[in-house]
């Protein structure tokens, strides 16, 4: 089994490495998909949840040694809150003092950083599209472009937790997210 899982692994980083070569030789050769390329990697919002869903499609789940890796979750907690009130692209949540943030939705991170009225901040596109950002947040426990799974620890909050909910730049409603 072992020896399955080996050969599974290196199938895939082997399409990933000739994937990655053939994109290079195209932008070399052909100016037209350079600039489309370059366009849609650094001006447009990338969906990393495309990318893995075509990933998992034609190449298979990503998530493969889970099959032959026992692990147990340590944090697995819910969003809760004393109060909450509008707060300016979203909500802002009365947490209490040193409160463990958990994740809402399993995506990608793709932030992390100083965003101007919500302290150092974590933006997260969730599985369903949505960029989730998780203003407030100190001791971040994730990394830039990790997979990052739905109750797991993100960092810590003091006090107030920020919360906004975008989907191709458009502001979403916050009630629909937050029970």
């Amino acid at each position: 089994m072992k020896n399955n899982a080996g050969t599974i692994i290196f199938s895939k980083v082997l399409i990933s490495i000739v994937l990655t070569l053939i994109i290079l030789i195209l932008m070399k050769s052909n100016s037209n998909f350079k600039s489309t390329f370059y366009k849609k990697v650094y001006s447009d919002n990338i969906s990393f949840t495309k990318l893995k869903n075509l990933y998992n499609k034609y190449i298979g789940d990503s998530d493969i040694l889970k099959k032959y890796i026992k692990t147990e979750i340590v944090f697995n907690e819910k969003l809760t809150y004393k109060s909450m009130e509008k707060y300016l692209d979203g909500v802002k949540l009365d947490v209490g003092q040193n409160y463990l943030v958990p994740i809402e939705e399993s995506g990608i991170v793709v932030f992390i950083g100083e965003k101007e009225g919500y302290g150092n901040t974590v933006i997260i596109q969730r599985i369903d599209g949505i960029d989730e950002w998780y203003g407030n947040i100190e001791n971040v426990s994730v990394k830039m472009y990790e997979y990052v799974n739905k109750n797991k620890l993100l960092g810590e909050a003091n006090n107030n937790l920020y919360l906004v909910y975008k989907k191709d730049g458009n502001v979403l409603n916050y009630e629909e997210y937050i029970k």
